[in-house]
């Protein structure tokens, strides 16, 4: 089924069809990784790659047009690139060991020490937030300063989201005409609900599947669907551009600041065991401050980056003459 849903990717001229096949093969990964056991792998696929990275798609199809433009060059050559790449790719399989050999020599190097160690070194049942947070604890900064720097790119390419309206001036009309009593009042249940299992997905990732990134991505789906419901305008006025834009480098900070503090209490950078009494204790500690990082510059990137993508929607509106608009309105 990836590999259908993979060919028809290709075969689309609609990148409105494109991108709804792409949440369809997240969504399949994530089952994948469900019967690989992999939970925390297929929670984050099924949060980011099925979930809010399609409505980014479908927002950022608004600005590029909904259908791909004719070839204009013979696909021969990047034919004949994918089939040779490939082709390299298999033949580099064939020394690779059976899949879920015991004797893999990735099952006996460092993941013996993580199954049997983990629990005595680090104190925390999820193996996954161990490897991640503590472990592998480089790796993960690295993977969030990647999150900023994309939040960088986006707001330098579609500039800075901001509030166009003042408080008085944004009414409890602003939201979009269809938004009638059933998607109101059913907004209005589910998004709470949705933050409360951020914030039990954000705090309860060291004894079951969760942390920083998927309940980010989880709590900022609920101001996305927010602000589909009840319109952009209420939406700036519930959350503004300029604070999330201070607590999208404030989770960042707290990470390194955490690491900054191992180093100053005679540890080594990101090194938990020096900041409590005992290193247990400390590994808890540690890990909770550079989850908390996460979760808050996950959250904040994300809905500043459907901001930025709304505004600049806005701006082409108001470029566009009145003819257009009102085609482009319909459709």
């Amino acid at each position: 089924m990836l590999a259908i849903t993979a060919l028809a990717v290709i075969r689309m001229r609609s990148l409105f069809a494109v991108v709804i096949l792409f949440g369809i093969y997240s969504l399949l990964t994530a089952v994948l990784f469900v019967v690989l056991d992999a939970v925390d792998v297929a929670f984050t696929e099924a949060a980011v790659g099925a979930g809010i990275s399609i409505v980014l798609m479908l927002g950022t199809l608004l600005i590029a047009g909904r259908r791909a433009d004719a070839d204009t060059h013979t696909p021969l050559l990047p034919l004949f690139i994918v089939v040779i790449t490939g082709a390299v790719l298999v033949w580099g399989t064939f020394d690779m060991p059976h899949f879920a050999d015991p004797q893999d020599p990735a099952h006996q190097h460092v993941a013996p020490r993580y199954i049997y160690d983990s629990l005595a070194e680090i104190g925390i049942p999820n193996m996954v937030t161990s490897v991640l947070a503590s472990y592998r604890g480089f790796d993960t900064f690295g993977e969030l300063i990647v999150v900023f720097t994309a939040l960088v790119g986006v707001m330098a390419l579609l500039g800075i989201p901001e509030r166009r309206q003042s408080r008085r001036q944004v009414s409890e009309k602003t939201g979009p005409e269809f938004s009638g009593p059933i998607l109101t009042i059913g907004a209005s249940w589910m998004i709470p609900f949705i933050v409360l299992f951020a914030l039990y997905v954000q705090f309860h990732g060291d004894f079951g599947p969760g942390g920083g990134f998927q309940a980010g991505v989880i709590f900022c789906s609920a101001f996305v669907l927010y602000a589909l419901i009840f319109g952009i305008e209420l939406t700036y006025k519930t959350v503004r551009p300029k604070l999330l834009i201070l607590t999208s480098a404030s989770g960042v900070l707290l990470y390194a600041g955490t690491g900054f503090v191992s180093i100053i209490l005679d540890g080594n950078f990101l090194d938990y065991n020096v900041l409590s009494n005992t290193p247990k204790a400390g590994q808890h500690l540690g890990i909770f401050l550079v989850e908390l990082g996460v979760g808050i510059t996950v959250a904040s990137v994300l809905i500043l980056i459907f901001f930025s993508i709304v505004q600049s929607r806005k701006r082409r509106y108001q470029m566009q003459p009145d003819n257009h608009l009102d085609s482009q309105v319909r459709e």
